[in-house]
């Protein structure tokens, strides 16, 4: 029987917090459980704001916590060849489409239906779905407006998308009480709209590249936030086009900061190597986080 494969995977744009400390924890310890695999892939498409300092710094915090992973580390941004192809097959299959309306001409659209009396759907994260007016455009001016430079970002046709599926989706959202206690959880892709999965300067979106990542490692489970519950949906459909396995899903709570908001490396909140050079040891760091001492 393959052992279960686990990961975890941090983009090297800023220092690990709290947060990040209880997912690599959480996945160290279901690997042990499980006497299963744990990988370490570094999400740094973003190639402008992710930098070797910080990479070094995510492998020094993670040393420190105890926590161990197999090598080689797979980062993305030396894989974009990968992402590349599994895109050009969505590309040949009709499956996405070049988006060229900019968020001011977004806002101004949707302002005008809502004004008209049409209310305008959000995504599970609140954000306001992508009108799709490009799909309409005539090939030959869909080139015309590439030549010239004008920006666009792929989007996939997500109705397309699950009219070739032809079936409902789900996944499968085990316990990390108990691994082998499993729920199977309805995928709702159309409530996404039409998600970006590239640019035109960058062959790869966080949807596409987790997703075929996670196929190529063969990932069997996925220990990842809360946050990312809804957003399974679009990696499900996404699987399903490219013909890879579904892992199993956990999606752990999140931790908050003393105002009661989910840290962020952007918010600057408290890291790892912060708290480090207060004094505090792996210990404290997991009772903080919840977690028994060792």
């Amino acid at each position: 029987m393959t052992s279960p494969v686990f990961r975890f995977a941090p983009s090297p744009n800023g220092k690990l917090h709290l947060g990040h400390a209880y997912s690599a924890l959480l996945n160290q310890q279901l690997a042990d459980v499980t006497s299963g695999r744990l990988l370490l892939r570094l999400e740094d498409i973003d190639t402008a704001r992710c930098t070797p300092d910080f990479e070094a710094g995510i492998f020094d915090d993670l040393r420190w916590l105890g926590v161990g992973w197999e090598q080689p580390v797979r980062r993305q941004s030396e894989h974009f060849a990968d992402y590349d192809k599994s895109f050009r097959r969505l590309v040949d299959e009709s499956l996405v489409y070049p988006a060229f309306m900019s968020r001011g001409e977004m806002r101004a659209h949707i302002v005008e239906q809502e004004a008209a009396g049409k209310s305008w759907p959000r995504d599970p994260d609140g954000v306001p779905l992508y009108p799709g007016l490009d799909k309409a455009l005539p090939e030959r001016k869909r080139a015309a407006l590439m030549a010239t430079g004008k920006p666009f970002a792929w989007r996939l046709d997500m109705a397309a998308a699950l009219t070739r599926i032809g079936h409902p989706l789900e996944w499968t959202e085990f316990s990390a009480d108990d691994p082998s206690a499993l729920n199977q959880v309805e995928a709702r892709p159309q409530d996404w709209g039409d998600v970006i999965l590239a640019r035109r300067e960058t062959p790869t979106s966080y949807h596409l590249s987790v997703v075929v990542d996670d196929g190529l490692q063969a990932i069997t489970h996925v220990v990842r936030g809360l946050d990312l519950f809804a957003a399974t949906a679009v990696h499900r459909v996404l699987q399903e086009l490219l013909g890879l396995p579904a892992p199993a899903y956990h999606h752990h709570r999140l931790i908050f900061g003393p105002d009661g908001r989910k840290l962020s490396k952007s918010l600057r909140d408290t890291g790892i190597s912060a708290l480090r050079r207060n004094g505090a040891v792996p210990n404290d760091i997991r009772r903080m986080i919840g977690l028994d001492p060792f």
